[in-house]
């Protein structure tokens, strides 16, 4: 039954999945109302909603502009029932840019398959994954995705290789400006942000420690039906899935080389995630199935979110 409800992509479906992750991010704001005596504190947990929900409405646009999905609203359902996995996200305002501007940038590289204004993608991909990195510096190692869709597409013109560069040089214009503006310690700043720790060992209540596991095992189980499935798949089609592994994997090396270590780091591989479920679910099986399927992810995410309340 709800795979019938979201098998179609309708105004009433992302209606509902909209409501969904304002209510969830309502559900945990409300466990501590310390912020709403600081009108800044209002309008930044109001920026991070909406930051959120941006980010999974992009999501879904990658996934049906580039036909990486049928006509369904799964990949919004997929972000939201991964998203439920990090409640911390709902705070978490540096994270929650980072992945959109690292969205932002992906989307530009998927598109970049029709060879159309290639340049213009490339230019944007880089600048938004630098953008991203002055929140968390490793989202710079995505511009290896940037190398390689250049390999992969456009590596005849040896400008597009000069294009992430370019994009360098703005940014860092841009933060210099700024650092001087407000008398920001940009040395102190950057040299905080290249910090790398290996160690796992930041939880502070066993629901975390249970939360990741389940997310782990659910995201290494899509991702193996993705590396087992993509022979098969349209010959057109293969090289944005081979992106979405290529920045799911990515995520997964942010996650394990970044200092202050927390399940929110995690947030880079919602979207590749839901995008890859998306893919599976939609594959020709049995209703029953799919069923089982999405019942089970919705009742691990629901665990997941109310236990780290």
């Amino acid at each position: 039954m709800i795979t019938s409800v979201f098998k179609k992509s309708t105004p009433l479906n992302f209606s509902l999945v909209v409501f969904l992750i304002l209510f969830f991010d309502f559900i945990y704001q409300i466990q501590d109302l310390a912020w709403s005596h600081s009108v800044v504190l209002i309008f930044k947990n109001i920026g991070i909603g909406l930051v959120i929900l941006f980010s999974a409405l992009i999501n879904s646009f990658i996934s049906r502009r580039n036909e990486l999905s049928k006509d369904s609203a799964y990949s919004i359902l997929f972000f939201l029932i991964f998203l439920l996995f990090f409640p911390g996200l709902f705070q978490n305002i540096n994270l929650v840019l980072a992945n959109f501007f690292i969205l932002l940038a992906f989307r530009r590289l998927v598109s970049l398959q029709s060879q159309k204004a290639s340049k213009e993608k490339i230019f944007d991909a880089s600048l938004w994954i630098f953008v991203a990195s002055l929140f968390h510096f490793w989202c710079i190692l995505y511009l290896v995705l940037v190398f390689s869709s250049i390999i992969s597409h456009v590596i005849g013109d040896y400008r597009n290789w000069l294009l992430p560069f370019i994009a360098f040089f703005a940014i860092g214009i841009i933060f210099a400006m700024y650092s001087l503006l407000f008398n920001a310690d940009a040395i102190d700043y950057i040299s905080r942000g290249i910090e790398m720790s290996f160690s796992i060992d930041y939880f502070t209540n066993n629901y975390q420690n249970a939360a990741l596991s389940i997310y782990a095992t659910i995201a290494l189980f899509f991702l193996i039906s993705m590396l087992m499935t993509l022979a098969s798949r349209p010959l057109q089609l293969q090289a944005s899935f081979k992106k979405i592994i290529f920045a799911f994997l990515i995520a997964i090396v942010i996650y394990v080389i970044s200092a202050n270590k927390s399940n929110d780091l995690l947030i880079f591989t919602i979207a590749p995630l839901a995008m890859m479920t998306t893919a599976h679910i939609e594959m020709p099986q049995l209703k029953l199935n799919q069923e089982l399927a999405l019942g089970i992810l919705i009742l691990c995410s629901l665990f997941a979110f109310f236990s780290q309340l």
